[in-house]
């Protein structure tokens, strides 16, 4: 039998949830080490019965249980903290010094673990259902590990979320198209000629060439990308020098590289090297360049955005089912599962009226519980939906 969010609600599972996100939020575990959270996730999979595979890609867990003919469906929650010094003064809050559930894991795996206890007790599942429970999203890298260990053999279709503090607690946002950006990080070296700050005709300024570098990164988005298409080139660190009276001969820069579209992703990797090398060259430095591939965009095809919005209105109601007027510049790491199977990624709400809201990755985030009983409902509907469907 299929319950709304509006009826978990009121129901003793909700109660549970909550226990176990706030346990989950008072114990946090950073990437890679999630041992204790996938111990949690074990013993209430074991409580409902369903069997699992655990230590996937580390700590990472996969559960399936049984459906009729219909394609093969997965649902993936991801499980890791934030390197982050909880401030909330909330009665769960973090309990391990500098580690906190900043970016809201601790609600996606109690959510998934909800629909868990919705899907064992539906007789009419249209079709098997996968529940993956992966470790470090934050690292980039969780997802494409749980692949290479088997995690989307036989999976159709695959759906995900998260929660967000930019729409209503009690409601879903569902979006076709790009909802995250790629996120690629870049180094520049900088071996220049050091020498004594009075005789500047001697040297080759690192500092000077990486300004300049700063500087001219600037108009690679201004200037060689459609404004139509939003990307992102920022210079994050900049470090040179050892004393005022020093001129410095090697500096160094790292950035962060971020587009909406993958052909604009590739020619902002190949224009950052371009301008990089070609000051270098200008002013006769040597120049180290790198690039490290992150996540490419998430976008979210038509068709399976489609049924995502028909089970989101099934779990709230037609009238609480909105959509992201603009995709997120943030990376997230279930673009790798895109990459290999259609599917959807949505946004949770967890604003309340009259409370401040903090953003992600900040040391005072914090949601709206009801989202739990939302991502409860909208995990099993969208089961149900895409189980029936034909893509």
């Amino acid at each position: 039998m299929f319950q709304d969010a509006s009826q978990i609600q009121d129901s003793p599972l909700f109660a549970e949830l909550v226990a176990i996100r706030r346990d989950l939020h008072a114990h946090p575990e950073l990437s890679w080490h999630e041992q204790r959270t996938a111990a949690q996730v074990r013993a209430w999979l074991d409580r409902l019965g369903i069997p699992h595979r655990h230590g996937i890609a580390g700590t990472g867990i996969i559960a399936d249980l049984p459906g009729g003919n219909g394609p093969r469906v997965a649902l993936r929650a991801d499980m890791d903290a934030l390197p982050v010094q909880e401030e909330t003064g909330v009665p769960f809050a973090s309990q391990t010094p500098g580690v906190m559930h900043a970016c809201g894991h601790d609600a996606h795996t109690t959510m998934l673990l909800g629909a868990a206890a919705l899907l064992v007790e539906d007789r009419e599942l249209p079709a098997p259902v996968r529940l993956i429970f992966q470790p470090a999203e934050e690292a980039g890298a969780g997802a494409s590990a749980m692949m290479a260990e088997g995690a989307l053999d036989g999976v159709a279709m695959i759906f995900g979320g998260h929660v967000d503090r930019h729409f209503a607690a009690g409601t879903i946002a569902v979006t076709d198209g790009p909802v995250n950006a790629s996120s690629d990080s870049f180094t520049i070296r900088i071996t220049g000629r050091g020498g004594h700050a009075a005789r500047p005709h001697e040297t080759v300024d690192a500092v000077v060439v990486g300004s300049l570098l700063v500087m001219a990164l600037q108009t690679i988005v201004s200037r060689e990308v459609n404004p139509a298409s939003p990307s992102v080139v920022t210079v994050g660190r900049f470090d040179a020098g050892s004393a005022h009276n020093v001129i410095a001969g090697q500096a160094m820069l790292e950035g962060s590289i971020r587009a909406q579209d993958a052909t604009v992703r590739v020619a902002l990797q190949k224009s950052v090297e371009r301008i990089a090398r070609s000051i270098g060259q200008l002013h006769g430095a040597q120049i180290e360049f790198s690039i490290g591939q992150g996540t490419p965009p998430l976008v979210n095809p038509p068709e399976c955005t489609a049924i995502a919005r028909r089970a989101a209105a099934a779990a709230v109601g037609l009238e609480r089912v909105t959509r992201m007027d603009l995709a997120s510049m943030g990376g997230e790491d279930f673009s790798y599962f895109l990459e290999q199977v259609p599917g959807c990624y949505v946004r949770f709400g967890t604003a309340t009226e009259g409370v401040e809201q903090f953003p992600a990755h900040s040391s005072k985030f914090n949601i709206d519980e009801q989202a739990l009983a939302v991502g409860a409902a909208f995990f099993h509907a969208v089961a149900r939906a895409a189980g029936q469907a034909t893509i």
